[in-house]
């Protein structure tokens, strides 16, 4: 079995995975702000999974994993904790670290064609590209939602204008997957497209995928996407869980080499 661990701003989901890529079980706990606390109610939750033959741990990031136990979190003052100890602890097999944007960018361009790029419109907008079943060196740099585009009258980063943060913020809504209105989903789509064009020039993908949160209402904005010549939108499979499912692939992946 393969315990896959992702942690979020918000919420931390743990999943456990059969050899065949079934989840068994699964446990979601909110995300402390602090950094003991938060591995203090970890390890209380990773707990219970002990009595399962665990082969490898993976634990998704939110941020920069450097030299794969100590790392930077983008959504929090928590930089150079060790998480990897209090983990070892629990569970005696190999133990993995890998960015969230990355392990998604894994599991919805597995299997696909030609060469991927996936794109999380989040909290920000992040990514990666991948081919051929494996993650690209292109990912590690991998950060279009900071370059610059000029919408309502003045230049702004990307993911300022069409992250579902940045959507949510401007259109005053807990969520930004519940814009229904024509005008507004016409809105989305003329935010999100913003960035299209200087990402196919980059990376020249053959399928673009535009996950996170907006994912969930691709069909109901993408008809208002211009097309792109030579590039296939698509929506993620599983818009709420590709990062568990990427710590699943990378777990097999890792266990093969």
């Amino acid at each position: 079995m393969y315990l896959a661990i992702d942690i979020g701003g918000t919420k931390t989901l743990i999943a456990l995975f059969s050899r065949r890529g079934r989840v068994i079980r699964r446990y979601k706990f909110k995300t402390a702000q602090g950094s003991k606390t938060f591995i203090a109610e970890l390890c209380r939750n990773l707990e219970p999974f002990k009595k399962f033959r665990v082969r490898s741990v993976v634990v998704a990031i939110p941020g920069v994993v450097q030299k794969n136990y100590s790392v930077k979190f983008g959504n929090r003052n928590w930089d150079g904790i060790d998480i990897f100890t209090p983990i070892k602890c629990l569970f005696s097999c190999p133990i993995h670290f890998e960015n969230d944007a990355s392990l998604a960018t894994l599991y919805e361009s597995f299997r696909l064609p030609g060469r991927t790029v996936f794109l999380t419109f989040s909290t920000g907008i992040g990514g990666g590209v991948a081919e051929k079943n494996r993650l690209l060196p292109e990912s590690a740099s991998f950060e279009p939602g900071h370059k610059m585009y000029w919408y309502n009258g003045k230049v702004s980063e990307w993911e300022d204008i069409a992250s579902a943060n940045a959507i949510e913020n401007y259109y005053h809504v807990d969520h930004a997957t519940d814009l229904r209105k024509k005008t507004l989903l016409e809105d989305v789509a003329k935010r999100i497209y913003l960035g299209l064009p200087d990402v196919v020039k980059q990376y020249n993908p053959d399928i673009v995928i535009l996950g996170g949160p907006m994912g969930k209402i691709f069909r109901l904005y993408s008809k208002y996407l211009p097309e792109i010549k030579g590039v296939k939108l698509k929506k993620p499979k599983r818009p709420n869980e590709s990062v568990i499912y990427g710590c699943y692939i990378f777990a097999k992946q890792k266990e093969r080499e």
